[in-house]
């Protein structure tokens, strides 16, 4: 894994923060879409197709590229959002969410944009194909160094079918897949404490022989650090529960699972209203964004 430096830190910080900006005026203009888990993953998505993934947005197909699998399909604006960002299509094109002959469609379509690896919008099914696809790759190429990246949320992992593919993919020992669980701890009908608990979930993946770290998924350099400790493990697959923080960057919103599904202008008027959820959500990531000070940089 490559090494981050603090200029390296702080401009990844001000990206993620660029594309948390891009996913709030996309899910104005749409009037619909998901806001919590695509504030919180912003930062992860950022690390990974900005230092992380082998990957050429002037050439989508490359052969060589590692795959990104993003299983908890609802939260592509998020995807959207980075790709744009990182070359893939223009920003412009991010303000038709949703709408109807977009591209950018409500879940990721494969064949609808350069970039996207998978289908997604059923929740369950993405680890099955990240690790048949890695699967494939083993018996197809068994030097390759691709690597498959699925990520998750942790309200996802109620589905079964999960824990069938957790068993699968133990059992091959692929070293070359490494999952990423948003653990924000909120899913649409409310915690994930209160509607089906999952502690203890490091010892439950561990039991299903897969190797498991946990860090702070808003910590640039932990995340990588994570990422290259998992690149070196050869004997199992790997799982980095990523704990975040739902709608991260703006106060009003953070840690409130009613944001899991309602974009600003439809959510709780507990400590917002309506009319003011859009121009606070706004405001409140531009503030942050000057206020990210790049100190002690190498």
């Amino acid at each position: 894994m490559h090494y981050l430096s603090d200029s390296d830190v702080c401009d990844l910080e001000k990206k993620a923060n660029a594309i948390r900006q891009s996913i709030i005026e996309m899910l104005i203009a749409a009037g619909s879409g998901h806001t919590a888990g695509p504030l919180g993953m912003a930062d992860i998505f950022t690390l990974l197709y900005f230092h992380v993934l082998r990957h050429d947005p002037k050439d989508p197909q490359w052969i060589d590229r590692d795959r990104l699998i993003l299983s908890n399909g609802h939260i592509c604006p998020v995807l959207y959002a980075t790709l744009a960002h990182a070359g893939y299509f223009k920003k412009e094109e991010l303000m038709t969410l949703r709408k109807f002959g977009s591209r950018l469609q409500g879940h990721p379509h494969r064949e609808s944009l350069p970039g996207l690896e998978t289908t997604s919008g059923p929740l369950g099914s993405g680890l099955s194909q990240a690790i048949g696809m890695a699967l494939a790759e083993r018996i197809n190429n068994p030097y390759s160094n691709k690597y498959f990246y699925c990520l998750t949320g942790d309200g996802e992992w109620n589905e079964g079918q999960m824990w069938e593919a957790l068993m699968l993919g133990g059992k091959e020992s692929l070293h070359n897949l490494i999952m990423i669980i948003d653990r924000n701890g909120i899913q649409i009908d409310g915690y994930t404490k209160d509607v089906m608990p999952l502690e203890p979930l490091r010892e439950k993946f561990e039991s299903f022989n897969w190797d498991v770290q946990e860090v702070d998924g808003h910590n640039m350099r932990a995340v990588n650090d994570a990422i290259g400790k998992a690149q070196a493990v050869y004997s199992q697959p790997s799982v980095i529960i990523a704990h975040t923080i739902p709608s991260k960057g703006i106060d009003l919103f953070e840690r409130d699972f009613r944001w899991h599904g309602n974009p600003p202008g439809k959510g709780p008027e507990d400590r917002v209203p309506k009319s003011r959820q859009a121009a606070e959500a706004l405001r409140s990531l531009r503030t942050l964004q000057n206020n990210i000070a790049c100190t002690d940089i190498s």
